[in-house]
C-alpha cells in the first residue's frame, strides 16, 4: 500500500500514541518506536486507526490498539520468514502479532520480524545502489 501524505513525524500518530496511558498504551509506544528507528526513510502516519509505518511512501507495518492487546502488524507479513511462529492472519499478505498483559512473545523474534519487513519494503521501493 501506498501512502504519499506519510511524512517523517505526522501529529497525529503522536496524538493517537498519548492517548493510550494504558499498560496496552506503553506496548504500542515501545513498538511503533521500534519501527520508526528503523531508518531516515520510515514515514508515517494514521491509516484505518492504527499508526503505520513506511518505507517513504510505502507501508511496512503498523500498530494498533485494541481492547485486550495490541498488534504488531506487516503489511507483507505473510512473505516474511517466521521461525519464532508468531505471526497470526490468514489473509493473502497481511499478518500480525498480538501482543499484551500475561501473553509472552519472543522479542526478539519480533525485532527480527521488523527488521525484515522494513527490509523487504526497502528492497521494493529503493532504487538499486550498484
Amino acid at each position: 500500500m501506498r501512502f504519499p501524505l506519510a511524512t517523517r513525524r505526522d501529529p497525529a500518530v503522536e496524538t493517537w500514541l498519548d492517548g493510550h496511558w494504558s499498560e496496552l498504551g506503553a506496548i504500542a509506544r515501545r513498538w511503533f518506536q521500534f519501527l520508526r528507528d528503523r531508518g531516515d526513510d520510515v514515514r508515517e502516519l494514521m491509516h484505518d486507526g492504527h499508526a503505520t509505518a513506511c518505507v517513504c511512501d510505502a507501508a511496512f507495518a503498523y500498530v494498533g490498539v485494541f481492547k485486550a492487546h495490541v498488534n504488531v502488524g506487516f503489511f507483507r507479513g505473510s512473505a516474511l520468514d517466521d521461525p519464532g511462529r508468531l505471526l497470526l492472519g490468514a489473509g493473502h499478505h497481511m499478518r500480525h502479532v498480538k501482543l499484551g498483559p500475561g501473553r509472552n512473545v519472543d522479542a526478539a523474534a519480533l525485532e527480527r520480524l521488523v527488521r525484515a519487513a522494513y527490509a523487504d519494503m526497502q528492497s521494493r521501493v529503493l532504487p538499486q545502489r550498484p
